[in-house]
């Protein structure tokens, strides 16, 4: 049936008429055909407008924290302008990434099991773990492999050596930080897991304590399976570990836990015990070496130069306390067959959220990446008001976490810092070329969709525009001093 407003009806209608009533009805036509004509061409150009803007989705986090995750949208143009370029090459490709993410320590499992009922953390690990609406998408976790400086006493998997007492159990982990990861799990099923000890349980070491001191020789082979029932027992637990390391900082005594191990000492350990029970327990789980400060490159080199020693290697990671971010390429160039990873970096709870964001943002969601780095992890998740839970004599007293958690949780520096990267550069992304600017630190990739991400900070004390150009088409942007912005098309 035709519609009132339709011209089949109003055609039936006209020939129902006189000339008079004809008259009028043509009259009302000429009205309806402007009116019609003049709302078409107006939601026409609407639609025309609409689909040249918005090309873009822009997040954006200022320092003064006006801006935290906002997004807006930008339009493409054909106009080059005089603002300083970007340019973007899909065409050069580099390493692939393996996400962003944060050290889930026994501490942050522990406060996020206690402090949290199960309806409330469930909504904040959808918001970490998945990207719908407001979540980050966080890819990648770092866990200790027994206890770390941010748990709230020492422990290992085994008290006692053989033969004297308890064999082998993840209890301890069984209390929270397994829950934990149990629920994180569930929703993303292909979250890849590093685990790096602070120490070999105690028995086995020079000083008998879980601080300082080093790995006994006869007790290599011990350590060795002590790798392999962890990462069996936790996929029993349905937790895949991808990657370990050796020893987290292994040239720093200081922590509590710590253990001090040498280039050669892991270079041993590897070729002669490590690498060999992965292979014949059939572990695929990778071995990472150093796990320490970009002051001593030449540490995981010397390692990954021992010929029997590197066919069980994936590669080397990376702290930044010490030295700067391009000893990773240094690395890569000397091994480029071997991946690098930068995983750990923590935030102070006497620094400043324009500052570290800054830093942070210019240093390693861009700077370890720019030199290779397949991932960036921060420390840590979570601490609580007083930046614990910590051991005593050697915990870090203000390691804050990326979530102040208590009565409410709080979201802090770092967790806007991965959240440029991890919401929008999933595991298997590329990192692709882009030209830096000396105001503009930049880092661009192409996510498995085909999606073009680029990751921008202003490193200046004044306001700064510039221009993105890629694949022919060119936006502009402004970002305010310290600002960082993530550009998606």
């Amino acid at each position: 049936m035709a519609h009132a407003s339709s011209p089949c009806f109003l055609k039936t209608r006209m020939n129902q008429h006189n000339n008079r009533s004809f008259s009028f009805w043509a009259y009302g036509i000429t009205v309806l055909l402007i009116a019609c004509t003049s709302a078409c061409s107006r939601k026409t150009n609407e639609s025309s407008a609409a689909s040249n803007g918005g090309d873009v989705a822009f997040w954006l986090t200022t320092g003064d924290r006006s801006s935290q995750l906002a997004k807006s949208t930008l339009s493409f143009t054909d106009e080059e302008g005089s603002d300083e370029v970007i340019t973007v090459d899909t065409t050069q490709r580099f390493q692939s990434i393996d996400g962003f993410g944060f050290s889930l320590t026994g501490g942050s499992a522990f406060l996020l099991h206690t402090k949290l009922d199960s309806a409330k953390r469930a909504a904040l690990l959808r918001e970490l773990f998945l990207t719908e609406d407001n979540g980050i998408g966080i890819s990648y976790l770092r866990i200790s492999i027994g206890a770390s400086d941010l748990d709230d006493h020492v422990f290992s998997y085994t008290s006692y050596a053989p033969g004297k007492g308890k064999g082998f159990s993840l209890d301890e982990d069984r209390k929270h930080l397994i829950p934990v990861l149990k629920e994180i799990v569930a929703l993303q099923p292909g979250i890849k897991i590093m685990g790096s000890p602070w120490s070999a349980p105690a028995w086995m070491k020079t000083n008998a304590n879980a601080k300082a001191g080093s790995l006994k020789p006869e007790y290599y082979e011990a350590y060795a399976k002590y790798f392999v029932d962890y990462v069996q027992e936790m996929k029993k637990e349905g937790i895949t570990i991808d990657a370990v390391t050796l020893q987290n900082e292994p040239e720093n005594p200081k922590n509590t836990p710590s253990m001090i191990m040498t280039a050669a000492d892991q270079a041993a350990f590897v070729k002669n015990n490590l690498g060999p029970a992965f292979k014949a327990a059939g572990i695929q789980t990778k071995i990472i070496v150093f796990d320490h400060n970009c002051d001593h490159p030449e540490y995981p080199i010397a390692v990954l130069d021992d010929a029997a020693a590197k066919p069980f290697i994936d590669g080397s990671a990376f702290h930044l306390y010490l030295g700067e971010i391009e000893a990773l390429s240094k690395v890569h160039e000397a091994h480029p067959d071997k991946h690098v990873y930068f995983t750990e970096q923590w935030t102070s709870g006497e620094g400043t959220f324009a500052g570290d964001l800054q830093w942070h943002v210019k240093h390693l969601v861009i700077g370890a990446t720019r030199n290779w780095s397949r991932n960036v992890l921060e420390w840590n998740l979570a601490a609580d008001a007083s930046y614990g839970p910590h051991t005593d004599d050697g915990g870090c007293t203000l390691c804050q976490g990326a979530l102040t958690v208590g009565d409410d949780v709080k979201r802090n520096v770092s967790y806007y810092i991965i959240g440029h990267a991890s919401k929008f550069v999933p595991d298997g992304s590329v990192r692709i070329a882009s030209n830096t600017l000396q105001a503009i630190p930049n880092v661009a990739f192409v996510t498995p969709e085909g999606k073009k991400v680029l990751i921008a900070v202003n490193d200046t004390d004044t306001e700064k525009s510039f221009a993105v150009k890629a694949n022919g088409k060119t936006f502009k942007a402004t970002l305010s001093k310290g600002a960082v912005g993530t550009f998606v098309w």
